[in-house]
């Protein structure tokens, strides 16, 4: 065949690969922070990871709503938490609470649909498997009712990972597994059993009637979430891995992240955090006890890595994996939570109804899992609220580009969604009116274009908030309504130049501070961010009733 009439097959056969629908998979995982995979900095074994990123698009300024509910409610629905009943967190072994404002109600309204939802309508199989965490005992907001054909995971938030007990075990669908296990030759884990539960509806669907259709799968992992439980094999590979400390490892990370152009050489490391003791003035009991924390935390992110190999495998065997759109990102940053040094003991405290909060590896170690940033879980700064962001796909992303810089958001993936399955954006769902939305597709980024973003981005949780417009960050913790907004809580970074947050310039810079704070304003009025559950909308008037939220 000549070289021509070969070229002209080969573009045939990619024109036709691209003008297909993609299959899409979102893969999340829980607490894990901004440095721990090696593409962000870090040195744990995730080969299969490395290899998304390698030949996909990192993303090096992804926002997410900084906890666990509210970052699972924008990226299901596109909207804002409090726009879809999320502000705070969810009522886990409760309906919706009529005495909170609709914003905080913790279960999904009615002014959404989710990404299941807008897929299912432009023929895809729905998947979904792990971890939910949008409902109460509700059963009209799980999975199956909105959107998913099949569903396996647990419902609430964390869970015991060798020994689900209490609310929070296994569903199969809408049905409580009271015997889960996975497929692997391990006891029961539920990073096996959510990847298992995944690559068995894929196979199914590829196998089945409807194979030609494409498929969305949420994979939603627990891991690494506390409590730190993992399997004896990945346990004893990180052994001693991380007995130089926290603060080596933090400068560690810090180089490669430098080294490999993740931050500009411009950009400081933000000090270890005050309430964090150095590790040298550890005594070395203690210092054993919290190297073997991150021992298992690591552990835990090398087996979703493996899971992960599972999973790209079988999209390889149907045939699949190039026409796949993958999406990796954690949910929010690292946890600083339960500890400053860490609890438990990753060997003894994996029994039956043990504590869901230990292990744990406390502030310590987040600090050095947030690293180069400052702050967490929870809070608006980048430690808190920017997470790794992964997209490959073979058919469409070209491996070798570099870092993505612009700022992107978890109200994009919806678009995104929109954009790749050709799904149309109800107005209305069920008779009810359906919010719009203000995110943007990421496709442009996928081809190496820049993104085109006309308003700034926002987020709020408890009382935590950001502005992120251009070069801008204006950042706040206890932002509140009272005697209208807090000025004095408010930062101004240069983010661009000033990336981990060092140099606040809200007193040189009092325009831009009143300019981002008003647009602030104008948003948080929009998406009834107040008033809060116990707050009145006028607290200045203590004699009048709260009006009632609109």
């Amino acid at each position: 065949m000549k070289p021509f009439a070969l070229l002209a097959i080969l573009s045939l056969v990619t024109t036709a690969i691209a003008a297909e629908k993609p299959n899409i998979i979102l893969i999340m995982v829980d607490d894990m922070g901004f440095s721990d995979l090696p593409t962000y900095g870090g040195e744990m074994d995730t080969p299969h990871l490395d290899s998304l990123a390698k030949n996909g698009l990192c993303f090096t300024q992804f926002y997410n709503s900084a906890r666990c509910c509210p970052t699972r409610a924008t990226l299901m629905t596109g909207l804002h938490t409090h726009q879809v009943g999320i502000g705070h967190m969810t009522g886990e072994q409760s309906k919706p609470a009529p005495e909170h404002p609709p914003a905080y109600a913790g279960n999904l309204n009615d002014s959404c649909v989710t990404l299941a939802q807008v897929a299912k309508s432009a023929g895809y199989a729905t998947f979904m498997t792990g971890k939910w965490h949008l409902s109460g005992t509700d059963q009209a907001d799980w999975p199956l009712q909105r959107g998913f054909d099949r569903y396996y995971g647990c419902l609430s938030g964390a869970t015991h990972f060798f020994h689900p007990y209490d609310f929070r075990i296994m569903f199969d669908g809408n049905t409580p597994d009271p015997n889960p296990k996975s497929t692997t030759d391990r006891r029961f884990y539920t990073t096996d059993a959510f990847t298992d539960h995944a690559i068995r509806f894929i196979t199914e669907h590829k196998t089945g009637e409807s194979k030609e259709a494409p498929f969305f799968l949420y994979l939603a992992y627990t891991a690494p979430h506390w409590p730190l439980h993992a399997h004896d094999e990945e346990l004893n590979k990180y052994q001693g891995k991380y007995a130089m400390g926290w603060d080596k490892l933090r400068e560690q990370r810090y180089q490669r992240q430098l080294d490999s152009g993740l931050i500009p050489k411009t950009w400081k490391l933000s000090p270890r955090d005050p309430e964090v003791p150095a590790w040298d003035r550890l005594y070395y009991e203690t210092r054993a006890k919290c190297a073997a924390l991150l021992s298992a935390y690591a552990a835990m992110i090398d087996r979703v890595d493996q899971k992960i190999g599972d999973l790209l495998n079988t999209l390889k065997k149907h045939e699949a994996f190039d026409n796949t759109l993958i999406l990796f990102l954690s949910d929010n940053g690292a946890c600083a939570e339960v500890s400053l040094t860490g609890k438990g003991d990753p060997i003894k405290d994996r029994a039956p109804h043990t504590a869901l909060t230990i292990p744990s590896y406390g502030k310590a170690w987040a600090n050095a899992s947030s690293t180069p940033y400052r702050e967490y879980k929870q809070r608006a700064h980048e430690g808190g609220s920017n997470t790794p962001f992964i997209a490959h796909w073979p058919a469409r992303i070209k491996p070798g580009r570099d870092w993505f810089r612009g700022p992107a958001q978890l109200i994009d993936i919806m678009p995104t969604v929109l954009d790749l399955t050709g799904a149309k954006y109800p107005a209305e769902h069920k008779g009810k009116p359906i919010l719009t939305l203000d995110g943007i597709p990421l496709t442009p980024a996928f081809e190496g274009k820049n993104l085109t973003r006309k308003t700034p981005i926002f987020i709020e949780h408890q009382n935590n908030a950001f502005v992120r417009d251009g070069d801008w960050k204006l950042v706040g913790e206890g932002v509140s309504p009272a005697a209208g907004l807090k000025k004095d809580k408010w930062e101004l970074y240069h983010i661009t130049h000033d990336g981990t947050e060092l140099n606040n310039l809200a007193t040189t810079h009092p325009e831009k501070v009143a300019e981002l704070s008003k647009q602030w304003e104008t948003w948080a009025k929009r998406v009834n961010v107040f008033p809060k559950p116990g707050e009145r909308k006028n607290p200045s008037n203590k004699n009048k009733k709260p009006k009632a939220n609109n």
